[in-house]
């Protein structure tokens, strides 16, 4: 393995009453494509936010290339860039498709509009959406909004090398698409890993099948707020582990516990 990119050590947070980490170790090296499951609400997407900056963890440390992270992200410049794809896309609905990509150059950076509107074209055509600049996302399909996002995701300022975010956290892209979009999807997520202006590490955050078995190549099971599991894609048809064998199976008997 590579030197760690990213590391969480004994990362806990609680909402309230409810502890959705619970000392929480985890290793991201550059280049891995890593895929975080478990069951609904045992802190899949709240890891995401932390490892993004957004979200402050009630103890632990967080350390990014071997650096101790200090407050969220937007207290200092962080020696990796990180960006984060949501689930729901997060697109602003009064924008343009080209206003949404382009949203943070447009805001914080000097480039001329037209310069922005090229960078805006290229990311675009990358996860292939020419021409729907001028579109707004109302006249998307959902999968169009998610390819959006991910356009939005990799945009950064070319003047500024240190912006480019090098390591990518998808929230359930897949989520509410049928399986035709849900492979063009996967497929993109696959795609972006192997351009090499573009992020090489990314982190997924999934329930479904296909997706896990698509885009990911090291999985960690989380359950409890705490990693019961850690493997390969394969592993999954060959460990006894009985938490990913009733997940894998979506039986009701076993040690998860099923709500409702």
């Amino acid at each position: 393995m590579t030197e760690p990119l990213i590391e969480l050590k004994g990362v806990s947070k609680s909402f309230g009453n409810n502890k959705v980490l619970d000392k929480v170790d985890l290793t991201i090296y550059q280049g891995e494509a890593l895929g975080i499951i478990g069951p609904s609400g045992t802190g899949k997407s709240t890891i995401l936010r932390v490892i993004a900056g957004l979200t402050p963890p009630d103890e632990g440390e967080i350390y990014v290339q071997q650096e101790l992270r200090q407050g969220l992200i937007e207290d200092g410049a962080s020696p990796v860039g990180i960006s984060m794809v949501f689930q729901q896309a997060a697109l602003f609905d009064s924008l343009t498709v080209e206003e949404n990509v382009g949203f943070s150059l447009f805001q914080h950076s000097k480039l001329p509009k037209r310069r922005i509107r090229e960078l805006v074209n290229e990311r675009l055509e990358m996860v292939g959406l020419p021409n729907t600049g001028n579109r707004y996302p109302s006249e998307l399909s959902g999968g169009m909004r998610k390819r959006v996002s991910f356009a939005r995701a990799i945009m950064h300022n070319p003047d500024s090398p240190n912006d480019r975010p090098e390591v990518l956290l998808y929230d359930e892209p897949t989520a509410g698409l049928d399986p035709i979009a849900s492979t063009v999807i996967e497929d993109l997520i696959r795609q972006l890993q192997c351009m090499q202006e573009v992020c090489s590490t990314y982190i997924i955050v999934t329930h479904q099948h296909s997706t896990i078995r698509r885009t990911a190549d090291r999985l960690v099971f989380l359950y409890q707020g705490k990693v019961h599991w850690s493997g390969s894609v394969n592993e999954l048809d060959t460990t006894d582990n009985p938490l990913i064998r009733q997940f894998i199976s979506g039986s009701i008997t076993g040690p998860i516990h099923v709500a409702g």
